[in-house]
């Protein structure tokens, strides 16, 4: 008869609580088996309160210079018509790894997304009350006062002079919690961001 997956399997020569060694024979030692750690004894490490957990690793030189500089910046090698498409790709490689749709802010320095420009279709009022709601991604023009910060912001470069955008950068930086993306030609990009972030 097969055996069912449910059903463990009984050897009758494992020895078990009613076998009685035979004669000559010594019964073995039972080893530890693996379980629950037991809990910690009353003394001086149990009154200190719990351990706190480790923090996520990361390279100890990185460690001060995010602090010291804000959030981390990434840069995603795009040009200008295909900055938008980049950054679409990075919000759902965002949404992929776990964050959630509120936390992440989708500038342009160019044209407005698509999705910005539907929802202005509908009018001011129900495009910021989106915003303000933070249940979702939110797209907003680079420039846009209203917009306020989130954990995660992505700037897509899809137009707009050198100087709009060298402005645009810093306060872009200044939104983001922990994690700016900037979705563009990283000659470009990189001599603005040296020349003005």
């Amino acid at each position: 008869m097969p055996l069912i997956p449910e059903e463990p399997q009984i050897h009758e020569s494992v020895p078990g609580p009613s076998a009685v060694p035979a004669p000559g024979r010594t019964t073995p030692t039972p080893r530890p088996v693996p379980g629950p750690r037991p809990a910690p004894r009353p003394g001086p490490a149990a009154q200190r309160g719990p351990v706190p957990a480790p923090a996520p690793s990361r390279p100890a030189a990185a460690q001060p210079a995010a602090a010291a500089a804000g959030p981390q910046v990434q840069l995603i090698p795009a040009s200008v018509q295909g900055a938008l498409d980049a950054a679409d790709e990075a919000v759902d490689l965002l949404l992929d790894t776990g964050r959630a749709p509120g936390e992440i802010l989708v500038l342009t320095t160019g044209d407005p997304h698509p999705w910005a420009a539907h929802e202005l279709s509908f009018g001011e009022a129900s495009y910021w009350a989106q915003h303000d709601a933070r249940d979702d991604v939110f797209y907003a023009a680079a420039d846009a006062d209203r917009a306020g910060s989130r954990p995660v912001v992505v700037v897509a470069v899809n137009g707009g002079a050198d100087d709009a955008i060298a402005r645009a950068l810093p306060v872009a930086t200044a939104r983001a919690g922990a994690l700016m993306i900037v979705c563009g030609d990283p000659q470009r990009v990189n001599a603005l961001i040296s020349a003005g972030v």
